[in-house]
């Protein structure tokens, strides 16, 4: 589990692939203290193990559905990542509930000065723009933050000098992909109320299937 603030920005030092997998070397420092070998970081936001360390480097493998689902296929060598270790316990929780599980990407449309904040619109696919909100929250390439707007194919941030300065959000250019996280409790609830049997949604035209409110009314809300 994450939170969206980012630790550090990485790089991408090698980058060796196996048919559709991939072994990752990245660059790091700050995101490596206390950490040991099946410890998990978010790289970009996809949370990744851990599976061999040095001093200011660690290796993490991307297996074929982590390449299929996010942006990592557009990684180079020097390729700089936004990092994040898995959160403690007993920390501050600073931004959101982040899985580190991807749902998809998004294309970057434009980027615009407001003042000394700027705005990144954001274009994206029916599948993640269901769970997007106003005023909701969002990871784009691993960081928290808040939605500004929506329209029915994009959504827009405002981002401010140091979210700018401490992660790679301002370093892209329009039509580069970034890795997109919906937030989880969104999904939770959706499961939850949707009618199901024996594990499938069932289908119906009938409004009073499912949470409606007179059922809320019903059960005292």
């Amino acid at each position: 589990m994450f939170t969206g603030i980012i630790e550090e920005v990485g790089s991408i030092l090698r980058m060796d692939r196996s048919g559709l997998n991939t072994n990752l070397c990245i660059k790091a420092s700050k995101v490596l203290e206390g950490t040991k070998i099946g410890d998990s970081i978010a790289v970009n936001g996809v949370c990744l193990t851990v599976t061999a360390m040095t001093d200011n480097s660690f290796n993490a493998f991307a297996m074929a559905e982590t390449m299929r689902r996010t942006a990592f296929s557009s990684f180079k060598i020097g390729f700089k990542v936004n990092l994040e270790r898995a959160m403690a316990m007993n920390d501050r929780f600073g931004g959101h509930i982040v899985s580190g599980h991807i749902d998809g990407t998004g294309v970057i449309k434009e980027y615009r000065k407001e003042g000394n904040s700027t705005w990144v619109e954001i274009t994206a696919e029916a599948p993640i723009m269901r769970y997007v909100v106003e005023k909701g929250s969002i990871a784009i390439d691993g960081i928290s933050l808040t939605v500004a707007r929506v329209t029915k194919d994009s959504f827009s941030v405002s981002v401010i000098p140091h979210t700018g300065t401490e992660t790679t959000l301002l370093q892209k250019r329009p039509g580069d992909k970034v890795n997109l996280e919906n937030d989880i409790i969104a999904k939770y609830i959706e499961k939850l109320v949707v009618p199901y049997k024996n594990g499938e949604a069932i289908e119906s035209n009938n409004k009073e299937e499912g949470l409606t409110l007179k059922k809320l009314m019903e059960n005292g809300f």
